[in-house]
């Protein structure tokens, strides 16, 4: 018994950690730690039974925070947008604008990545969407496999860090920030990433021009002022839909929340006028954002009943001594706290790492001065690693599903290892290049001293007269003639106070 008191928290960290290699629901694996921990420490006499009076009012915060309400709205816009065709119609639209350029299938997929990324933020609709829709048109016109899956899935997980991301919603909720800050930290890190992806194709396209390809001229069908016409009423809805839920949030104008709602809203519209809506297609993207958003409150109510228990057996101040004595400092850290996410992405998905491992890592990093914001964006950025390696890679796992037959599952996972290897490097520029984070924020205010007026009042301050208990105030009493009474300098306290018990006793 010595030992498990002892050794309270690492026993229940490592226990929850089996439980989820066995494969139990995570949400029910940390409320099951939770609770049975939470009673083995009152049974020691570690813990009172009144901490579980707690609990309630734990859960209540989970339900009544107005952040979590983002989570629906954009989650419904991204499904509303995907299946009323508009993935279909970017790739089309932009693929026949770059046909005539050495990977310009690709690139159009990058780019379609990062607008359904801007519009949507989920993952799955990216990769499905274009996996369908571009990956045979690839395969038809001789990309090498690799390239084309791994572009595919890569630019699906672009969602994740370009906002706006659900996982950005999620870590400023655990990290104790403003979503609207943590978007606009991360968008500058999404569009570099973004950049680094064409950066590589190019790259492909010039060493190995037969793995990627030019499009054919009979294949492009669009030209000159069709093709313009084309561009502008395909891109342009969606511009302005991504200025309408971003930009309004930049601006101060709308709270994420307010942002998703508009958002919702704005696709609706979109829907509408593509005349691409019915009822059924309402109640599908209806059905999915209940799922997903009970699937996040689930999870979150589960962290809440297990970070109760584990903050009571100070687990906290277990993780703080492990990380924060750590050599090198903050350098330290950060290399151990992205190299131990990167392992655990082989196993968990980004909303348990969120809720799991993010609350332990932040109290440490804020001690360590680390400003939350950027450290929340450089996790996100890891955390794409979570959609693109085995054996939990989801990018992989819809692409999969999705993929004609003739595309052999060896090369979806060996087309991602490039763009791995593209996160695992936009993390070191972010640990280098912290401002790509931070550079939109720093709008504290200085106080510039030169300006700042001292106004000292014209009539020196009064004496206080003596203190009189009987009500009445007395008159200081003159020294007697001929006797000169010494003059008690002003900034001597001490005979200050001799002088006015003096006073008391006269």
């Amino acid at each position: 018994m010595e030992f498990i008191a002892a050794n309270m928290a690492p026993l229940m960290f490592g226990s929850l950690v089996l439980f989820m290699l066995f494969g139990y629901p995570v949400a029910f694996a940390l409320a099951a730690n939770g609770i049975v921990f939470g009673l083995i420490g009152i049974e020691l006499g570690m813990l009172t039974p009144a901490l579980f009076q707690a609990l309630p009012d734990r859960i209540f915060g989970v339900m009544s925070n107005d952040t979590l309400l983002a989570i629906p709205f954009f989650t419904f816009m991204g499904l509303i947008l995907e299946r009323s065709g508009m993935a279909e119609d970017l790739l089309d639209t932009i693929g026949q604008l770059f046909g005539p350029v050495r990977g310009g299938l690709a690139f159009a997929v990058i780019f379609v990545g990062a607008i359904l990324a801007a519009t949507t933020g989920v993952v799955a609709a990216s990769v499905i969407s274009m996996g369908l829709i571009s990956l045979p048109i690839m395969m038809r016109y001789g990309y090498d496999q690799r390239l084309a899956t791994g572009v595919i899935a890569a630019s699906g997980t672009l969602a994740q860090i370009i906002p706006p991301s659900l996982v950005l919603i999620i870590m400023a909720d655990q990290l104790g920030r403003s979503v609207g800050d943590m978007y606009q930290g991360a968008l500058i890190p999404g569009l570099v990433l973004t950049g680094l992806y064409v950066v590589f194709v190019a790259g492909v396209a010039i060493l190995k021009p037969d793995a990627a390809p030019a499009l054919p001229p009979e294949a492009r069908v669009l030209r000159g002022s069709k093709l313009m016409l084309r561009v502008l009423t395909t891109l342009v809805p969606p511009l302005m839909l991504i200025f309408l839920v971003l930009g309004t949030i930049f601006l101060g104008i709308a709270t994420p929340t307010e942002g998703g709602a508009m958002g919702a809203f704005g696709a609706l519209v979109m829907a509408l006028m593509r005349r691409r809506i019915t009822l059924s297609l309402l109640k599908q993207a209806m059905e999915s954002t209940a799922k997903l958003t009970t699937f996040v409150v689930f999870i979150l109510v589960g962290a809440r009943v297990f970070s109760l228990t584990f903050y009571g057996v100070e687990g906290h101040l277990w993780v703080e001594h492990l990380l924060a004595d750590l050599p090198g400092g903050q350098v330290g850290f950060l290399i151990v706290v992205n190299i131990l996410i990167f392992l655990l992405a082989f196993f968990l998905d980004f909303f348990e790492l969120s809720f799991i491992v993010v609350p332990l890592l932040a109290p440490v990093a804020e001690k360590l001065g680390i400003d939350l914001i950027w450290f929340g964006v450089l996790l996100g950025v890891n955390m794409q690693t979570s959609f693109m390696h085995p054996p939990f890679g989801f990018a992989l796992f819809y692409l999969r599903s999705v993929a004609p037959a003739s595309v052999k599952t060896t090369q979806i996972y060996w087309g991602a290892v490039p763009f791995v290897l593209i996160q695992i490097l936009m993390v070191g520029i972010l640990i280098v290049f912290p401002q790509l984070v931070t550079m939109g924020l720093d709008t504290q205010q200085v106080v510039d001293t030169d300006q700042v007026e001292i106004t000292v009042p014209d009539e020196p301050p009064q004496e206080d007269a003596p203190v009189q208990f009987d009500g009445g105030e007395k008159e200081e009493e003159k020294p007697a003639p001929g006797i000169e009474a010494p003059a008690a300098p002003d900034d001597d306290a001490a005979k200050a106070l001799e002088k006015a018990l003096q006073g008391d006793k006269k």
